[in-house]
């Protein structure tokens, strides 16, 4: 079967990477850091690298497709990624028209070929990325996963067929939330709130742009456990797989 493809986006200390944690076999991952090698904050075990050159994550992800040692890729950010490329490929070009078609054709070849290819393999491919918020003509909240060039007309969320949202929630607001998702521990109890993820769009936050297949989540699972083992097996479940 197919693996899964997520985007995880939230902004900084939501608890993106914490929401790594619980995957388990974790030895059997790869883990591809971005941001300068900053470390996940928590031990892990995971086949973890440090990037340098956006290139580097094709050929990973390349590598992965054939290799039965592996369940799936990180990638933490695709944010820090593509600021990266715009560092390395664009910034200083001769030719900047050509620079940016660079830009936008390597994202699209990295989530077309390569990501395409380990998702029909049966990998699953998870990205991180940082959220930014901003006021559109009618004052109301645009969050979105900032991208530059050609490929902000459609976002790059267009790319995900499921993307949550990491929050930090008040305890009365996740009441008659699905117990089978969402486990409000003593620690949560301590401080009145929760890291979640935010599964579906709410009133307050339709300029936001979480998706997620018809019928994945329902009225009771707006919000889950940050936690991106449980939202594979009920990806896996809703499935079939």
């Amino acid at each position: 079967m197919p693996g899964q493809l997520i985007l995880i986006s939230g902004e900084s200390a939501s608890g993106k990477s914490t929401s790594l944690m619980n995957l388990p076999n974790q030895e059997r991952w790869g883990y591809l850091n971005t941001e300068s090698g900053k470390d996940l904050p928590f031990p892990h075990n995971f086949r973890a690298a440090i990037v340098t050159d956006p290139y580097e994550i094709s050929s990973t992800i390349d590598e992965v497709v054939d290799a039965p040692q592996f369940d799936g890729v990180i990638i933490d950010s695709l944010t820090f990624m593509m600021d990266m490329f715009e560092s390395l490929y664009i910034v200083g070009a001769k030719d900047g028209r050509d620079a940016w078609q660079q830009y936008a054709q390597f994202f699209k070849n990295l989530m077309q070929q390569s990501v395409a290819k380990a998702l029909k393999a049966g990998k699953h491919v998870i990205f991180l990325a940082h959220t930014r918020t901003e006021q559109d003509a009618a004052l109301n909240d645009k969050t979105y996963v900032p991208i530059k060039g050609q490929l902000a007309n459609q976002g790059i969320e267009a790319y995900f067929s499921t993307v949550v949202s990491t929050k930090r929630i008040p305890l009365e607001k996740l009441e008659g939330m699905d117990p089978a998702l969402l486990n409000i521990t003593q620690d949560d109890e301590m401080v009145g709130y929760k890291h979640v993820f935010q599964t579906r769009l709410t009133k307050e936050t339709v300029g936001e742009r979480i998706r997620g297949p018809i019928g994945l989540f329902q009225r009771n699972q707006i919000y889950m456990d940050n936690d991106v083992a449980k939202l594979i097996e009920h990806m896996n479940a809703h499935f079939g797989v």
